[in-house]
């Protein structure tokens, strides 16, 4: 899979922006999150009907593909490093990256967190109807209950996560004016004065 370099080199061949695998991978995985969060909300207090059950494979299958897009993103990142703008605080470098690694983690572990729930419910999920996944437990109804308290929670924990890495890409276009949105939406670069970019790699 090749993408198209959006950014300029370091001096270690390191790009200074994703290329277009990385923005599809971004905006993909974003996309889906967005999808199966509020999805899950609607159909936990549903009555137990076929069209709940229907819900409940649209919300596992979404679930299983973040993980599998998760999965390719990192790899695909863990060869294609990206070097942090010059224009971040020294603050800003030490927390961008841990909020990174989180939403990696979180990403991860929040929908296999759905499929071990899955498992112990004693429904197997079926992804995209077709192909049948394996059970990660065997049904047992009191870590059934642990499990959903753990996928709730890990969910809170991602959309949070979520929220604040919103709020400082907007911030980085709107107050401190520069390229760091850009980097995931290439429409905008070369709207703002061109800045320079630290050597520093957040993987």
């Amino acid at each position: 899979m090749v993408g198209v370099d959006y950014g300029k080199r370091d001096t270690s061949g390191r790009t200074t922006g994703y290329d277009t695998a990385a923005i599809t991978f971004h905006w993909a995985i974003a996309l889906l999150i967005f999808v199966a969060f509020p999805l899950g909300l609607y159909m936990r207090d549903l009555p137990l009907s076929p069209d709940k059950l229907r819900l409940y494979s649209y919300h596992k299958w979404l679930g299983v593909t973040v993980v599998m897009l998760t999965c390719a993103r990192a790899l695909w990142r863990s060869f294609n490093p990206t070097a942090l703008p010059g224009t971040l605080s020294r603050w800003e470098r030490i927390v961008a990256p841990a909020v990174h690694y989180l939403l990696y983690a979180l990403m991860f572990m929040a929908p296999i967190s759905g499929w071990l729930l899955s498992s112990a419910q004693g429904f197997q999920t079926v992804w995209f109807g077709i192909i049948p996944l394996p059970d990660l437990l065997g049904r047992d109804k009191a870590m059934a209950h642990l499990l959903e308290q753990v996928h709730r929670s890990l969910n809170y924990f991602l959309l949070v996560l979520v929220a604040g890495h919103t709020v400082a890409a907007l911030r980085h276009h709107f107050v401190t004016n520069d390229e760091v949105l850009g980097q995931m939406l290439p429409f905008l670069r070369g709207r703002l004065m061109p800045r320079r970019y630290d050597q520093r790699v957040c993987k």
